[in-house]
């Protein structure tokens, strides 16, 4: 086992400690948060640089008791406060910190189980590896809410490979979650060019100040994504906590390359920002996330954007929209994934892969191969997870210089625009009879997962169709004054 899943793997199994405490895994990773960021501080030899001696790991392993558990109340309160002028890193880490717990003898186990680990490593991204490996633990755990911000690892490296992001690039997520996208791009680049060490000094500044971008709207989400970045060494400067949606969206930089898996489902009211076309109306997350990524990227800018199945087949805007798609960028392929491999959710996804044309270009998507990894596939879950080797003939049929339509019988096959129309642009292609289908879902936790997440497609179906037929009303009020 390396060391840092040994110490993923003690760090876990102390959460018993703090669930006898009332802490639910999501509480305990952010428990965890707070004092691991002190803790490696002090590992680390930073604390000058980042923290007032008086709030450091040494003030809190000095003490015992109802003290201990009043000076880290106090701690958290202070490198929250803006006031104090702390670096931004801080200060947003530990923006209205409070306690979860409850109990002195609590904190004391957690604080010398923590100080009694071995931190030693040579790796640099040893901490990081160690505190991704905690979100992942929690989205396993967790079969509401926290696999709604983990996307897969393999699945993200995968993405990243095929994009292959460039030194220079402007890279963006409007769905930041934990922020795995742009982190796995700064590990791919820096691979490239030998830690940056290949780069001009000017290229370098680029890299670690201006060339990671993006937002990231729930609060307790954003505080784990600061940590993750700042444990991998990625600038968090131009990472916002906003909502895509709203005129924050609209202001982030236009993108070479955008790498996402956007929330689904009701998003409890319109976008707030006033440059969408199509979806302005729409009361859900996925189409109106999948427009502004359109509207995000430069001329010749990638993306690689994971969306649920009813982007691919609704009607009415959802049609709108991949004719927009379809016209204004080079939408060459989509990759069927298969169930199971999301933590939280049981819902169908793809990831879609497109290239933006140059302004005034029409009709640009002249073809669209669709990659089938959902039909007659095993069953995936946390004790059966997404491999590598799973997404490697995509990635080969995906990479090849001559791609082969695979024909009726294979996984890879190509449709024109032309076939395409003649379906009403609908672009949710099967052709493979999926064996698999009549085979056990699974647990009865997976099986409720699955409904619900069918349920949040099909609501958001409903509230799109609703404001469309509200808009035509308005607008017939309108052309009748």
């Amino acid at each position: 086992m390396n060391p840092s899943s040994d110490l993923v793997n003690k760090l876990w199994r102390l959460c018993a400690i703090l669930r006898k405490d009332g802490i639910t895994y999501q509480q305990y990773v952010t428990e965890l948060t707070y004092l691991l960021f002190l803790k490696m501080m002090h590992e680390q030899g930073r604390e000058d640089d980042f923290l007032p001696e008086k709030y450091r790991w040494s003030t809190i392993t000095a003490r015992e008791g109802i003290d201990q558990l009043t000076h880290y109340r106090r701690l958290l309160t202070e490198l929250g406060d803006p006031e104090n002028k702390l670096p931004r890193r801080v200060s947003a880490i530990f923006d209205n910190a409070s306690t979860f717990l409850r109990e002195p003898v609590n904190l004391a186990k957690l604080v010398s189980s923590i100080d009694a680990l071995d931190w030693y490593s040579a790796d640099r991204d040893s901490f990081g590896d160690l505190y991704e490996g905690l979100l992942q633990k929690n989205a396993e755990e967790t079969k509401k809410g926290a696999g709604q911000y983990f996307t897969p690892r393999v699945l993200i490296e995968a993405m990243v490979e095929l994009m292959d992001p460039q030194p220079g690039e402007v890279i963006q997520d409007p769905a930041l979650g934990t922020g795995g996208f742009i982190i796995a791009a700064d590990t791919h680049i820096r691979r490239k060019t030998d830690d940056y060490l290949d780069l001009t000094e000017k290229q370098q500044v680029f890299q670690t100040r201006n060339a990671y971008h993006g937002i990231e709207n729930v609060p307790g989400t954003y505080r784990l994504l600061l940590m993750n970045l700042h444990l991998h060494g990625v600038d968090s400067d131009h990472v916002l906590l906003a909502d895509s949606l709203s005129p924050a969206g609209a202001s982030l930089s236009k993108a070479d390359l955008i790498l996402t898996n956007p929330p689904f489902g009701p998003a409890g009211g319109r976008p707030t920002r006033d440059d969408l076309t199509i979806t302005h109306s729409v009361s859900s997350y996925q189409l109106p996330f999948v427009e502004h990524c359109l509207r995000s990227l430069k001329p010749g800018g990638r993306a690689a954007i994971v969306v649920p199945d009813n982007v691919l087949f609704e009607d009415g805007k959802g049609k709108q929209l991949r004719q927009k798609i379809m016209d204004e960028a080079n939408l060459h392929t989509i990759l069927r994934l298969p169930t199971g491999i999301f933590y939280a959710q049981g819902v169908k996804t793809n990831v879609i892969f497109l290239e933006k044309a140059d302004e005034g270009a029409s009709k640009t998507t002249q073809e669209v191969w669709v990659y089938d990894m959902r039909a007659n596939m095993p069953a995936f879950g946390k004790t059966a997870p997404l491999t590598p080797e799973h997404l490697k003939p995509f990635v080969e049929a995906y990479a090849a210089e001559a791609r082969q339509d695979e024909g009726e019988e294979g996984r890879f096959r190509c449709f024109t625009r032309e076939a395409i129309e003649a379906r009403g642009d609908n672009l949710d292609i099967t052709w493979l009879r999926d064996e698999s289908e009549t085979e056990e879902i699974g647990e009865p936790e997976d099986i409720a997962a699955a409904i619900m997440s069918e349920l949040q497609i099909a609501m958001a179906a409903i509230e799109t169709l609703t404001a469309e037929l509200e808009g035509e009303d308005e607008d017939a009020l309108v052309a009748a004054e």
